[in-house]
């Protein structure tokens, strides 16, 4: 009966029906089947619902909401194309370099890739940039949401595997800001080879205007990160405060809505935060499932038995997840997989912390390859653009990713330097 019911969670997670009812539904029905009272299902979510990193899921995601509609994102960009603007195709390069800011920011690749399609496509359009190309130079570059700290993924991985999430945090950085460099490089190279125009160069009064501009919008990552590496602050009470710097920020200085307009702003965020919560939660209870049947020992010790060894396993993850990143949301994907895979890091001797990079990765992937890849959808839907063209765009940067990917998988020290050098090794 159990693996009737496994079935059909598989059925109706392709369907389309909403991924909280798949599991909710699943697990209600597996716990039922194994004659456990349900009042258990409903304490285990209640249980989830008490966590504290995540409870700081809503208050990133508010704070993402506010900065895509207040103004904040037009700020960084402007500050970027004060660097980069006068390269060849430097508009390109003002792209990766504002959603490598704007991530660092907004914890979330779809935001981080409306905010900066919004106002970067019809720029780079006005411009005589080949249109594909400019969609998939937002879409790939809008993945840093994920990996740049903070980061809702990362949040969410801490939660399953119980992890430090500073030390997560940490641990995306350096990887984040080599994906930034490898894609700056191909845009570059790219509109090298196209020739694609120069911007104008800035006066030196419009240069420092720029950056006085800007300097708001950058208190907030500034904020989260004295607040969560100093100890001075738990990662939900950084949260809380980035939200409320947020829309003060924008309500005052940039103005992209007014504080009667505030109150929708927020109530839409918190709408996305409230259906992440149901997600995690109910994820969680069908993980406990999971963990209570024995499916991670039993893995765990085929993966013993049969003598795999740390190359081969990741090399077989990151083939697994990149094909079901082709079908399923990412979110999804780690919130089904993570409850088995973490019990097989210790005995293979690999860092929960560099395998969190990892399946980071592995769902940025997921965000930008189709046919459900959400970026690609936003895209396509801001500008009006044919999904193939924002295919077409995105193939070269899905290549670069996967490199990428490679490079992190079996270089674990790209990802634990920085939180070893800051907290100790373990």
């Amino acid at each position: 009966m159990s693996a009737v019911l496994l079935g059909s969670f598989f059925v109706l997670l392709l369907s389309g029906l909403p991924i909280f009812l798949v599991l909710g539904v699943t697990a209600v029905g597996l716990f039922w089947v194994d004659g456990q009272p349900m009042i258990s299902v409903a304490q285990k979510i209640s249980d989830q619902f008490n966590s504290d990193v995540l409870m700081s899921v809503p208050f990133f995601v508010i704070a993402a909401s506010i900065m895509q509609r207040g103004g904040v994102a037009l700020a960084l960009v402007d500050l970027a194309s004060a660097w980069t603007g006068r390269l060849r195709g430097g508009l390109g390069v003002v792209c990766v370099l504002g959603c490598t800011i704007f991530a660092a920011i907004s914890g979330s690749s779809v935001a981080t890739a409306l905010a900066m399609g919004t106002i970067l496509v019809p720029a780079m359009l006005s411009r005589n940039y080949d249109r594909s190309f400019a969609l998939g130079v937002v879409g790939a570059s809008g993945t840093l949401g994920i990996l740049i700290p903070p980061s809702t993924a990362m949040i969410l991985y801490a939660v399953i595997a119980e992890e430090s999430v500073p030390r997560l945090f940490l641990a995306g950085v350096v990887p984040g800001l080599i994906q930034a460099a490898v894609f700056a490089v191909y845009v570059l190279w790219h509109t090298h080879r196209h020739n694609y125009p120069r911007e104008t160069a800035l006066s030196r009064q419009e240069f420092v205007r720029v950056h006085l501009r800007a300097l708001p919008a950058l208190a907030v990552p500034l904020v989260i990160a004295v607040g969560i590496y100093g100890g001075v602050v738990t990662i939900t009470e950084a949260a809380a405060f980035a939200a409320v710097v947020t829309l003060v920020v924008s309500a005052t200085v940039y103005r992209g809505f007014s504080w009667r307009e505030s109150i929708s702003v927020i109530g839409d965020a918190m709408k996305s935060g409230a259906s992440i919560m149901l997600i995690v939660a109910t994820a969680l209870v069908f993980g406990h499932w999971m963990t209570e049947a024995g499916g991670p020992a039993r893995i765990v010790k085929f993966i013993i038995d049969n003598g795999f060894s740390a190359w081969q396993f990741l090399l077989a993850i990151n083939g697994l997840l990149l094909i079901l990143g082709m079908f399923l949301e990412g979110a999804s994907i780690m919130l089904i997989a993570l409850p088995l895979l973490i019990p097989v890091l210790k005995p293979l001797g690999i860092d929960p912390v560099h395998f969190a990079v990892v399946i980071v990765i592995n769902l940025e992937l997921a965000l930008i390859t189709p046919p459900v890849g959400l970026n690609l959808y936003v895209l396509s839907g801001v500008t009006k653009a044919p999904m193939t063209e924002a295919i077409r765009g995105v193939t070269p940067f899905v290549f670069l990713l996967v490199g990428l990917l490679i490079v992190v998988s079996y270089v674990p020290e790209l990802s634990l330097w920085l939180p070893n050098l800051v907290y100790g090794a373990r």
